[in-house]
């Protein structure tokens, strides 16, 4: 007879009632509810937010502590052990983790492992420490909620640029009661260059957090933010759902980027998580960016614009005035970035394709270029990049002329080496005179005299319900890459401009825009 593998387990007496209700890490909704388990005598630090190891079926897996209970532990099998130095959410997180499963139907057990360090949480914290500056705050009754530790309406700062000014001047009242104050930034770049503007600041109180950080560094910063007091959390999405020591105040920057939801299932949006936690925990949120999104203004959220321009000046130039309408970029905007390469200042060209050209056409019969075999549109080359087979001359008649339609990055740059010459354009990181990108750009983007958008209205069209909105965030983030005075300015080239959107561009305000 084989051996019982419950047998090795520890064992529990009846006189001692406590009961764990764990929630395996699983990823099914079949254990969301949980599994009850005997908590033996020598487990009396077990909480909600432990991690565990229980028995499953011939299996031991690791499990969260949901609930504990007193009751007949007769007849049921006890936790095995007790996994870490402490628990990983509180009763009030796993209140928003519930909510969170529930509206992106998602199995609790995967959002309660968003919540955890890559490593167990054991050993000691990093120390923290630094000087607090008496700075005045942008929003005084959302900062004196937060430290006193109450709740408000969340509400929308309209800035642009560099956010360390704001995001230290919302913090330190909040900080120097001995509060936690957690910053979420779209991605890595902008996050570390936050964190460093900030640190500045508030010293070692900058706590920066990112997916791109070992798991033992992580996990560390993940206990040094629980346990510290007067902490300034800096980090990417996902921690929103992390536990941070409760924060008092919740900062988002950009929230309507799509960095700020999760790509894979869970599809979490940090603003709805973030705003589900501060009503949970009763704390405060404030949105920082130059465009509000329109769920944000919809839901309540109070709105702050400054009386003056969010954004510099904005020049809008027509495509169709040219003659020869087959170059991407305008006569009037190749002057515009030759006048500012002679007077020595930098240019911005955001592109929002990559590639050469997204299609090309026969100059004979207009007829776009296919392949023969596949059908798949064709690039530059005589080759189909999909099924390797030749291309070849034009379907319809023949010819062998063709020309692109639209522009990428790779057409773009070449138009502007013919007329600059090609050592003076490049790449963002190439550090020449004018730097050609696209939005994953933008965050290495150093300040410019200039900043052209080539096609702006292919945004403002691109088909999906939301195109002009994301547009415009866009754009005053290209336009936002232009430092302030001396005549400096951002171009949108457009073919077939949306006049509203342009307006609103010119005037450098956002919300009257979106709320029409």
């Amino acid at each position: 007879m084989g051996s019982d593998p419950g047998r090795s387990l520890p064992r529990v007496s009846h006189l001692e009632d406590r009961i764990a209700q764990v929630v395996p890490d699983l990823p099914t909704f079949a254990v969301d509810d949980g599994f009850a388990y005997a908590v033996p005598e020598s487990m009396a630090h077990l909480e909600v937010g432990s991690l565990v190891r229980v028995p499953l079926g011939p299996r031991r897996v690791r499990g969260y502590v949901v609930s504990l209970r007193t009751g007949d532990a007769g007849g049921l099998k006890p936790v095995i052990s007790v996994s870490g130095d402490g628990p990983v959410f509180d009763k009030t997180l796993l209140e928003v983790l519930r909510w969170a499963a529930l509206h992106y139907v998602a199995p609790l057990s995967v959002l309660l492992g968003r919540s955890t360090p890559p490593n167990l949480p054991r050993g000691k914290a990093m120390a923290i420490d630094g000087d607090i500056p008496a700075l005045a705050s942008p929003l005084a009754q959302a900062t004196k909620a937060a430290e006193a530790g109450e709740h408000l309406r969340p509400s929308y700062l309209i800035r642009g640029g560099d956010y360390v000014q704001d995001v230290a001047a919302l913090s330190a009242a909040v900080v120097a009661a001995e509060r936690n104050v957690a910053v979420v930034a779209p991605t890595v770049a902008e996050g570390e260059a936050l964190a460093e503007g900030l640190r500045e600041v508030f010293g070692r109180r900058v706590i920066s957090i990112s997916s791109e950080l070992a798991a033992r560094d992580a996990t560390r910063r993940w206990m040094t933010a629980e346990h510290a007091a007067g902490a300034l959390v800096v980090g990417t999405p996902e921690i929103a759902t992390w536990p941070l020591g409760s924060p008092a105040l919740w900062i988002v920057i950009e929230e309507g980027r799509r960095a700020m939801k999760a790509r894979q299932t869970p599809t979490l949006r940090v603003h709805e998580v973030v705003r589900r936690r501060a009503l949970v925990q009763r704390s405060v949120m404030v949105l920082v960016g130059p465009v509000p999104t329109l769920d944000a203004m919809a839901r309540g959220a109070a709105v702050v614009e400054p009386t003056g321009r969010t954004w510099p000046l904005v020049e809008i130039v027509d495509r169709n005035e040219d003659s020869n309408g087959t170059r991407s970029v305008a006569k009037r905007t190749v002057q515009a970035i030759q006048g500012t390469v002679k007077r020595g200042g930098q240019v911005f060209v955001f592109v929002s394709r990559l590639g050469y050209a997204p299609a090309f056409r026969c100059v004979n019969c207009r007829t776009l270029r296919r392949c023969a075999s596949c059908m798949a549109g064709s690039d530059r080359g005589d080759v189909c990049k999909r099924c390797g087979n030749g291309l070849g001359p034009c379907r319809e008649c023949g010819g062998r002329r063709f020309e692109p339609l639209g522009a990428g990055i790779g057409r773009v740059t070449e138009e502007l080496g013919r007329h600059l010459g090609s050592g003076a354009v490049g790449g963002v990181d190439s550090g020449r005179q004018v730097l050609v990108g696209s939005e994953k750009d933008l965050p290495f983007v150093p300040e410019t005299a200039l900043s052209v958008a080539v096609d702006a209205d292919s945004l403002l069209m691109a088909p999906h319900y939301r195109a002009e909105e994301d547009a415009v965030r866009l754009l005053a983030r290209v336009v936002l890459t232009v430092a302030r005075g001396g005549g400096r300015r951002g171009l949108m080239q457009t073919g077939q401009p949306n006049h509203r959107a342009m307006a609103m561009l010119r005037s450098g305000r956002s919300v009257e825009y979106l709320q029409r």
